[in-house]
């Protein structure tokens, strides 16, 4: 079996590679999935529609636009990793993790000790909580190879 992982949340460090590479490093059978992890590219979504806008209207429309891509690579997962960072709030990545929950799809946290209490609720819809990306691979290995 082949798995696809969606991973979601903070882009402004190199985690997923670090989790990709390793996956490859470990032949585990793996497809890597995300929301487009370029911040302005992202923000800018929705700009091809109705007249340029700023502000909430921007982030609206760019948002749904961005919501395509994320509602249906959250779909096709058979596993997600939900990351984050300390220096900026991840709401989107909040948001994709109660949006697993619903749909009952396994996820994995991953984030460093001082934020586990504001994400008590986050973390207790988890699967598992990893503070590295290695020990996501790890879980990863376990849960393929098992």
């Amino acid at each position: 079996m082949n798995w696809i992982i969606y991973l979601s949340g903070e882009i402004h460090t190199d985690w997923r590679q670090q989790l990709e590479d390793g996956a490859r490093a470990a032949d585990l059978p793996m497809t890597f999935t995300s929301a487009v992890t370029d911040h302005e590219a992202s923000d800018a979504a929705g700009d091809m529609l109705a007249p340029a806008s700023e502000g909430f209207w921007r982030d609206h429309k760019s948002s749904k636009v961005n919501g395509i891509r994320t509602r249906t690579l959250i779909e096709q997962c058979d596993v997600a990793v939900v990351r984050f960072g300390d220096k900026y709030k991840q709401w989107n990545a909040a948001f994709d993790a109660g949006y697993l929950a619903a749909l009952g799809k396994p996820y994995i946290t991953l984030h460093d000790e001082a934020i586990v209490h504001p994400l008590k609720e986050v973390d207790a819809g988890a699967m598992a909580w990893a503070k590295t990306p290695t020990e996501v691979v790890e879980i990863l290995t376990y849960v393929t190879r098992a």
